[in-house]
């Protein structure tokens, strides 16, 4: 009975996806850059940034509670440990099911230069990680400020965020956090939740308006996905960024610019409320939560005398990026270009059958016909 169930709740959940369209010996690192601009050491450092505050001051040498808090031991620590009813095989076939409905209602990037570098940047976080399943990494054609990551490493970057982005030392803040998700397994823990509460609530599950089965629309795609695999708690959220920084930081980017990308994204809110993007609905970049991740690198991360910021390379691929994205808007808005209405604006537009001056030849009309009248 609980084979079937489970069987015919993985059916629904695949099916409910429709087209209609939140980050040892030292491992290699692989900077996407060919120019890396480096930082001073953070107590020397002035902040670059208009919004953000004074860099955290970092300790020389730090002392580990245990493994999760020693940024050495990344990729020999299991992260992902908990109440779990996915092997990591089902998760990326899982994982693959949600891409392939991704990937049919969303149009993505093609351009080879763009899609190369973003892939590279995000390589590079995966392998000083703790991954246990390879990453997929492709962009979306999408102004919303976001990226996500499915489970079984699927991961998608909007070319909002990369265009938000002022350096590349955020945008791999960003994409560090997600990964985390990954690596820590949320989405089939949190499935994982949900088939146990159905397994035990049965009847509630017949009789209740729609049982534990909810589909929210996806904010930032207007993508019909299980919230089970993208909306997550607050602990889960603390556990991203508290992995997410030490992520970036063994990849040698300065954990700082994590922290400078969500103040801008909070100042943004500040001066044009309503425009914090969607994504960060469920858990915003709060005061609590930027101090909170200031205190895990001054606690955690040591102090390093260079750090990974931006490169010539992240400007050279953001301006082309732009240009694509200028193009389609460009060739969008194009004279002749077949357009759709909605039912409602063509009814606005049209008169109606009772003006009397209306000069609509192509409307249609009833008439008799002759041979119809007695």
């Amino acid at each position: 009975m609980q084979d079937i169930l489970r069987q015919a709740l993985k059916l629904a959940l695949v099916s409910a996806l429709v087209a209609s369209s939140a980050f040892a010996s030292p491992q290699s690192q692989d900077p996407a850059s060919q120019e890396p601009a480096k930082t001073p050491p953070p107590a020397q450092q002035q902040t670059q940034q208009q919004t953000g505050s004074q860099p955290v001051q970092q300790k020389d040498t730090v002392t580990p509670k245990n493994s999760k808090e020693d940024v050495e031991a990344i990729g020999n620590r299991n992260v992902g440990k908990g109440m779990n009813l996915y092997s990591l095989e089902r998760e990326i076939s899982l994982g693959k099911q949600l891409a392939q409905e991704v990937e049919r209602s969303s149009k993505l990037i093609d351009d080879p230069v763009v899609t190369e570098y973003v892939n590279r940047v995000g390589q590079n976080l995966v392998r000083n990680s703790d991954a246990r399943v390879p990453f997929t990494i492709k962009v979306i054609d999408s102004d919303e400020i976001n990226a996500f990551a499915l489970p079984g490493g699927f991961f998608y970057v909007n070319s909002g965020l990369i265009l938000h982005a002022m350096e590349e030392s955020e945008l791999a803040g960003v994409m560090a956090h997600e990964i985390s998700h990954v690596t820590a397994r949320h989405g089939t823990k949190n499935a994982t939740k949900g088939e146990l509460m159905q397994l035990a609530t049965i009847p509630l599950i017949l009789l209740g308006p729609g049982g534990w089965a909810g589909y929210g629309i996806y904010q930032g795609l207007n993508l019909a996905i299980p919230v089970t695999y993208l909306k997550f708690s607050r602990d889960a959220e603390r556990e991203a960024d508290f992995l997410g920084l030490q992520y970036m930081y063994k990849a040698g980017y300065d954990p700082n610019s994590y922290v400078t990308f969500f103040e801008r994204i909070q100042a943004d809110e500040k001066r044009r409320p309503g425009s914090i993007p969607k994504v960060f609905s469920t858990h915003p970049p709060t005061p609590e939560r930027i101090e909170n991740t200031q205190k895990e690198i001054a606690r955690i991360l040591p102090a390093r005398q260079e750090y990974i910021v931006t490169t010539s390379e992240f400007d050279s691929v953001k301006s082309r990026l732009r240009n694509i994205m200028f193009t389609r808007k460009v060739g969008d808005n194009a004279p002749g270009k077949p357009t759709l209405r909605t039912k409602t604006e063509q009814s606005k537009k049209q008169p109606t059958g009772n003006d009397p001056n209306s000069t609509d030849d192509d409307r249609p009309t009833l008439k008799r016909r002759p041979d119809s009248q007695p």
